[in-house]
Formats: structure tokens, sequence, C-alpha cells
């Protein structure tokens, strides 16, 4: 179990037909209270799917009761025909959980191909809704693996704490570089916290996980991270510690999510130290996770530092370039912006890759987790469409 290891939480999945290959498709996470307050953080991209505007409406509307997810289609600059579909999806749900939830309580997600949610895509998402509820549980196991596209596997998490709970779900392969989210995760637990301390536990989670996943420089139109708080536990937990366990959770998940690439052969941790803020550290671990030299380096096993240096000097961060060290997998190849030891030294034909950049700017530091540029990643981009 994952979403629904938190009290008051049930979930579902199930297969509808917008996928091709028959896979589940559709899925519903319900908070059954008895204290409901949910927060969410969603993609900067200007260019955003109907979901999404619907979303940001039930985030300030107040508390949610339920999220509703699709894959196999992003529903995604589909005019106003995509989001009547978003809203008559939220209305349908509302309809089938009762009285007590309205369709302004209910989020909707979806992910897959820009452009795709014609009227078949309205119909099969409207006609599987009761099925979808009907088949709703707190043990159902479904619902992770039916909100996936190019995924390879699932991705899930669970945080238990002294009396509470934290459970989690989420997608994403490709288009990994967030603005406060990534991809569509969603979050559940059963501590009693108000929405205004889930949305600072949640926005300071998302700053230090997946703001720092930068798999290829490309940002979705249809991220979104939700969080929802059903209290069933009956406990309130220090927000300190719960906000030290979101945090944990979420960068978990954007491990797994590294680690399922879109035709990765090579998880690189980017670590900046010595920087003069964590705003520099991050700016320039991002300036190397978005260098394709640098990535297309590390596909074919070359610890190339000076793609490295030459990335970073294109950024605004304090440092002297001549004053930096950089080490591939523990070994120093880059002395004070020189070369130092014999690059034939290290060995990256490892998956896991950790480059450690030395800024002696300071002492702040950030870690951005990228992947390699590889063949496989082209090829799978270019075929997406069909």
């Amino acid at each position: 179990m994952t979403v629904t290891t938190p009290q008051g939480f049930r979930s579902a999945g199930l297969a509808v037909g917008l996928k091709s290959t028959g896979k589940p498709d559709l899925a519903l996470v319900v908070n059954d209270g008895p204290e409901r307050a949910s927060a969410a953080v969603f993609t900067s991209n200007r260019a955003q799917a109907n979901p999404i505007l619907w979303s940001r409406k039930v985030a300030q509307a107040g508390p949610a009761h339920a999220i509703i997810l699709n894959s196999g289609g992003a529903n995604c600059f589909t005019g106003d025909f995509g989001y009547e579909t978003t809203r008559l999806t939220a209305e349908a749900v509302a309809e089938e959980l009762g009285s007590d939830v309205d369709a302004e309580r209910v989020l909707v997600c979806s992910t897959g191909l820009i452009g795709t949610g014609d009227q078949a895509f309205r119909d099969k998402i409207l006609g599987g809704v009761p099925t979808l509820v009907a088949a709703l549980s707190a043990d159902d196991t479904v619902a992770p693996a039916a909100i996936l596209t190019t995924d390879s596997v699932e991705k899930t998490a669970v945080h238990t704490a002294d009396g509470w709970t934290i459970g989690a779900m989420a997608k994403g392969a490709g288009m990994l570089a967030p603005g406060l989210a990534t991809m569509l995760v969603v979050i559940t637990t059963d501590a009693r916290l108000d929405g205004a301390a889930l949305d600072r536990a949640l926005r300071r989670a998302t700053a230090v996980s997946f703001d720092r996943l930068d798999s290829d420089g490309c940002m979705s139109t249809n991220d979104q991270v939700t969080l929802l708080a059903s209290g069933a536990s009956g406990i309130t937990p220090d927000e300190e510690e719960f906000a030290e366990a979101l945090a944990t959770v979420c960068d978990g998940l954007a491990v797994q999510l590294q680690a399922d690439a879109e035709g990765a052969g090579h998880d690189i941790d980017i670590e900046v130290v010595g920087a003069a803020s964590v705003a520099d550290a991050t700016e320039v671990g991002r300036s190397v996770a978005r260098n394709n030299l640098f990535k297309a380096a590390i596909f074919g096993n070359d610890p190339n530092w000076g793609r490295v240096l030459a990335a970073i000097g294109t950024t605004e961060a304090a440092f002297d370039p001549y004053q930096v060290d950089v080490s591939f997998n523990g070994i120093r190849l880059c002395h004070a912006g020189a070369p130092d030891r014999p690059v034939e030294e290290c060995d990256l034909t490892p998956r896991k890759t950790q480059v450690r950049i030395e800024l002696f700017a300071g002492e702040h530091t950030a870690t951005i987790r990228t992947n390699d540029l590889t063949h496989d990643y082209v090829h799978e981009n270019s075929a997406y469409s069909s």
C-alpha cells in the first residue's frame, strides 16, 4: 500500500482505454477525513494544462476531498472543450462520492501527450468514473500503476512515525526539469495539520527534492504535487518533525524518478559545495545538469571536467573559476582550475555517477540530480507521439 497506508484514505485504479496497451490509466484517491486539509504546488510553466487551471482554483477554494488522475492524455492545449472535460470529470466524481463532496473539492490531474483530449477521451473518463468509485478501497494496489506513462516502474514511498504516517505515489520519466513540482505526485498523511502547515511543509520539501531534479531540462505543462491530510490518526505532530519527514519522502521519490528517467544509462548527482549561497550552489549544479556536452560525455564514460568548468562559467554565481576543484566518483581530476590527476584513474562505468564541484566561495551546498544524454533517450522521444 502507498497512498492508502495512512488512515482515512481510499484509492482505486482502472483501465478505461486511454492507453493503447490496455493497462490501467485512471486513478482516484479519496480523503475520508475526519479532518480534511490539503496543499498543492504546480508547474511554473506558463503553458498550463486544463487540469492545472482547474486544480489551482480548487486549491484556493478550500480542502480537497479527492483527486482523480488519468494517464494516456495530457488534456493540454485542447481549448474550452478540454477545460469543460476537466470540470465534468470533477462533477462526475463528486456525484458518485455523494452529497458531502462537491466538484470544487475535486482535484484533477492528467498526463500524456499534449493536444490529446477529444470526445473519445472525455467519454472514456466519464464512463469509467462510476466503476472507479465503486472500486475504492483502503487495500488498493492499482492506483500507482494507473498514473504511469513512459515510466517502467511504479514510484511509491511510505514513512511511519510515532502514531502517524505519510504515503505517496508518483509518476515521471521525462520532462523532469520542474519548478515547484515534478510530473504527478500524490502524498497522503493521517496527521492532524491545517492547510497552512501543509503548504509550508510541502513547499519546503519540494524545494530540496523535486526542484533539484533536472533530468533533461524540459518542464512539463501538467506538473502537480498534492498533499492531503485526513487527521484520522488523531495526532498533531511537531511541524518541524513533519516537514523533515515529508522532505525525506519527496527526496526518496525524486531518486526513484531519476533512476527511471527515459533512456538513461547514468544517474548523476552533482554536489556543489563551498558556495556563497544556496541559490548559487543550485544555479551552478543546474548549469551542469542542463549541459548537453557534459551529459554526452558521461554517456561515453568520459570524466570530462573541462565541460564542467565551461558550464559553471556561464552562471552568475560568486566564485573564481581558477580556484575550482572538480571530482568524479571521488577522484579529483581538476584542482584550482587545472589538471590534477589522469582521467584514466576515474571509472565511470557504474550507473551511479557523483560529481563534486568545490567553489571555495562560502559555506553553502546543494545537490542537483540529473542523467546522461543517450541514444535511447533521443529515440524514445523522437517516437513518443506514435
